[in-house]
């Protein structure tokens, strides 16, 4: 593993595949300038509308998204995590795996990862979401990508982070990188989003780099924005604010070493 730099793209996603994924490559673009060698895509960021029309376009969705992102990957030459996006079920019309993908510069796809965690749930601003109703939940936590150049890349999406012990495994697996790419919601991520990120980088320590959505998609729906990169310490290394836009930050061995020198909790692990 070397030094690199990373980053996190933070996108208002709209019922609008096309020009999702024409904002997605300007956005892209941008953190390649910056010099980014890996890209995390925020969950749904070929579609966010609802529910009904997510899965009447799920087939298209998949389609694009799985060859957007391997034509970004050889273009830019970089190594992009599309961070949740629908794919059929099989014979089922009626619902898709939330799946996110892992593409590397010559455009194979190396790791993928169909979201467990399903988000179903009375949001105390009044709102109600009901993942379960279209999403099929997977059923496993993936295989660490191991990357000579990048490190041990580890994937989940959103609602996951409310999890400690997804990422325990994965930390146990030998990660170094945890990607949270995420839609969530305005109410709950001003109080949980940060916290819930920093918690994850500290106890496994690990760097996280976790892409967001951001503002109104349509009608009530909201997302917090605020994509970050934090460090194995806990801290900020980059953070998006509201807007649209890129975040890069270096992704470094040596702090990785120095933190789990100064700090070597995994190794004083009593309940495994």
């Amino acid at each position: 593993m070397k030094s690199y730099l990373a980053a996190a793209i933070q996108m208002t996603s709209k019922p609008d595949l096309a020009k999702n994924l024409s904002q997605a490559e300007e956005l892209i673009e941008l953190a390649v300038r910056q010099g980014a060698e890996l890209v995390g895509l925020p969950e749904n960021f070929a579609f966010l509308g609802k529910e009904v029309d997510k899965i009447a376009q799920a087939k298209e969705i998949a389609q694009k998204s799985e060859q957007f992102l391997k034509r970004m990957a050889q273009k830019f030459q970089i190594t992009i995590l599309g961070g949740g996006f629908p794919v059929p079920v099989g014979d089922e019309p009626k619902k898709a795996y939330n799946t996110a993908v892992l593409v590397t510069s010559n455009g194979q796809q190396v790791a993928h990862y169909q979201k467990v965690h399903l988000f179903d749930v009375n949001v105390p601003d009044g709102n109600t979401y009901q993942e379960s109703s279209t999403v099929m939940a997977g059923q496993e936590i993936p295989a660490l990508y191991d990357s000579e150049q990048l490190g041990k890349l580890g994937l989940s999406i959103c609602y996951d982070v409310r999890f400690p012990e997804f990422y325990r495994y994965l930390s146990r697996q030998g990660a170094d990188v945890l990607f949270i790419p995420a839609a969530f919601t305005a109410y709950t991520g001003k109080d949980h989003w940060q916290v819930l990120l920093q918690a994850r980088a500290i106890e496994n320590t690990c760097y996280v780099i976790a892409p967001a959505q951001t503002g109104n998609h349509y009608e009530r729906r909201y997302s917090h924005g605020h994509a970050m990169i934090i460090d194995p310490w806990g801290m900020i290394l980059a953070e998006a604010g509201t807007a649209p836009g890129v975040i890069v930050a270096e992704i470094n061995p040596s702090r990785l070493q120095q933190v789990r020198q100064q700090m070597p909790s995994l190794k004083h692990r009593v309940f495994v």
